[in-house]
């Protein structure tokens, strides 16, 4: 460490942490700064402020949709104003921001969300999630990360996997990803650019509570939304809760 930090202190100067601190400073970001110098439990936190300082994006556009549930103003996400896939916030029109609000975040589900698929609990949840948003001027966040982050065409692979035995974490495992490739920075910037503060979380995920309280957002509840499960979906919904903490 001391060789490292020679050539940025001045010869003859005894190196302490002031001056150290000073030069590292001065050199490094910092979050890399905290990265490194932080204890184990900090480590998430300086991912975090990472995370947060390359996310580029933006309020783009937004329009009222009126849905079986109730009227919405959708508001488009996105680095650019082309963007052909933003992330989305549907929000309720009796939305109030200084209010605890009912909260969703979503990651898209092309298969369960659109086409209905029994093999998950998605298109269910996020039907559920409408209902409640619309009825308590709440939010539903609907993150572009398809297949727990790993897209469409990955995922439609993953599930070949699992019709030959595997389970939906040695699926991904097995393509070369994580089990749970999902980020929530951005859900975080949505949060924030909308003025939410306090939330009832709609959400069988502990991960999700922990992003958001991490990131300063206040969760009073956490409520779940239990579908039962289909012959399709006990495998995959039981890994989850066995392996994944998921709260079912």
């Amino acid at each position: 460490m001391v060789v490292a930090l020679s050539g940025f202190i001045h010869w003859g100067q005894k190196p302490t942490k002031t001056n150290i601190w000073q030069h590292l400073r001065n050199i490094f970001p910092i979050s890399l700064v905290l990265l490194y110098i932080m204890p184990p439990f900090s480590l998430n936190f300086a991912a975090h402020l990472r995370n947060m300082r390359d996310l580029h994006i933006k309020r783009v556009a937004e329009a009222r949709i009126p849905t079986r549930w109730g009227n919405f103003n959708l508001v488009t996400y996105a680095g650019h104003a082309d963007e052909r896939m933003p992330d989305i916030a549907m929000v309720a029109e009796n939305f109030d921001p200084r209010q605890t609000i009912i909260l969703r975040i979503h990651s898209e589900c092309m298969t369960g969300d659109v086409f209905g698929s029994a093999r998950c609990d998605c298109g269910e949840q996020l039907e559920i999630s409408l209902q409640k948003t619309a009825a308590t001027g709440g939010v539903v966040i609907y993150l572009r990360q398809e297949g727990r982050g790993i897209g469409l065409i990955n995922k439609l692979k993953a599930y070949n996997l699992q019709d030959a035995g595997l389970n939906t974490i040695e699926a991904n495992t097995h393509l070369g990803f994580e089990a749970d490739e999902r980020q929530y920075d951005a859900a975080v910037f949505i949060l924030r650019d909308l003025g939410i503060q306090s939330v009832r979380l709609l959400t069988n995920n502990p991960e999700k509570v922990t992003a958001l309280e991490r990131a300063g957002i206040r969760v009073v509840e956490r409520i779940p939304i239990i579908i039962p499960p289909q012959l399709e979906s006990r495998f995959y919904l039981q890994t989850k809760k066995e392996q994944m903490g998921h709260l079912l």
